[in-house]
């Protein structure tokens, strides 16, 4: 079972590899959609699931790594991909290394709520400044490129480029997470996370680690808002509206804290959900009314599935083992003890 569960994200990357030669348009950007939104869970889960950090705030870095690529990328021609990559998520571990330093002072309610404080100021300073064309947004009119002495190893305007580099995205970010995980580092924060008292008593300073948590994550987030600004195009204050961030904590719920496919999951049934209850063809004038189906799933699994998506399996199995033992013939009874004899004296003594 435990060599079988290592095969689950090979086998996820694999299938989403394949599903690019479906060549439908409309199933592919849907698969690119969920990719991207599926790494910027996974950057949370690493706060959530990993430290135990509850943050409100997530959407200021994938908000900042958007506005990052449309901001330096040039009006005329396309920019440099390792420095645009490099400006988005430097950029958002930046600003992550900023507040971080200053909400890990806090913890719990206070922490959620000053995570929240930081990102809407960072969602005002773009909504209403003229810094990335305020609230109208701002267009990215060139995807990024990497030449090498004139030549071209990939062009991400090329079809099925960009689809494959997001996915390459996902696969490292996966893997890197998982190895973190395994590492001295991830078993330091997972005790942070289970008992931050008892790890201080143990003698460790449990701030760095935290604050090196926020801030990884607060770079891959700005790596998710990279490759979101090269999908749509656009960019918009609203990536970094409270909203974004409330959306990413729940496709971590959804899927499973604690479990780096339940980020995964999570993203993908969170996006499919959205496209199901907005679809006119299936649901035709009642889908502009979406929100309230979507609520009734999301309530619905939540309650059916306490572990999350990922928990679904070791669920089903516990109950199957709990069916066989009810389903089981009682035992025999078995012969009565005979009475214990007399240490001494007795009848004949």
């Amino acid at each position: 079972m435990h060599h079988a569960s290592k095969l689950i994200p090979i086998a996820v990357l694999l299938a989403l590899a394949a599903f690019y030669w479906t060549g439908a348009d409309y199933y592919t950007g849907l698969a690119v959609k969920i990719m991207i939104y599926a790494i910027f869970a996974l950057s949370l889960q690493l706060l959530v699931g990993g430290a135990g950090l509850i943050s409100l705030g997530h959407a200021a870095f994938f908000g900042i790594g958007a506005y990052a690529a449309a901001l330096l990328s040039p009006d005329s021609g396309a920019a440099a991909l390792p420095a645009l990559l490099a400006a988005a998520v430097g950029g958002a571990a930046l600003y992550a290394l900023l507040t971080g330093a200053l909400a890990l002072r806090t913890r719990g309610v206070y922490f959620i709520m000053v995570t929240l404080a930081f990102s809407q100021m960072a969602y005002y300073i773009f909504h209403d400044t003229e810094v990335g064309g305020g609230s109208d947004g701002i267009y990215l009119y060139f995807r990024p490129q990497l030449t090498l002495a004139g030549w071209m190893p990939f062009d991400l305007d090329a079809p099925g480029t960009y689809y494959f580099f997001v996915l390459g995205c996902l696969a490292l970010v996966w893997g890197f997470l998982a190895m973190l995980g395994r590492s001295p580092f991830g078993a330091a924060l997972a005790g942070i996370r289970i008992n931050e008292q008892r790890m201080r008593a143990a003698g460790y300073s449990t701030f760095p680690y935290k604050l090196a948590a926020y801030v990884i994550g607060g770079a891959l987030a700005g790596l998710t808002g990279f490759l979101y600004a090269l999908k749509d195009g656009f960019v918009t204050p609203e990536l970094l509206a409270w909203e974004q961030s409330g959306l990413v904590l729940l496709m971590v719920i959804l899927g499973g804290m604690g479990r780096l496919g339940g980020a995964v999951l999570g993203a993908a049934a969170l996006i499919l959900l959205q496209e199901l209850f907005q679809s006119q063809a299936l649901l035709g004038d009642y889908a502009k009314h979406w929100h309230l189906p979507l609520g009734l799933a999301i309530i619905a699994l939540v309650a059916l599935l306490p572990d999350g998506l990922a928990g679904l399996p070791a669920q089903w199995r516990a109950r199957r083992a709990a069916a066989r033992r009810q389903a089981a013939p009682p035992a025999e009874p078995g012969v009565p003890a005979a009475p214990p004899l007399p240490l001494s004296g007795g009848p004949h003594a």
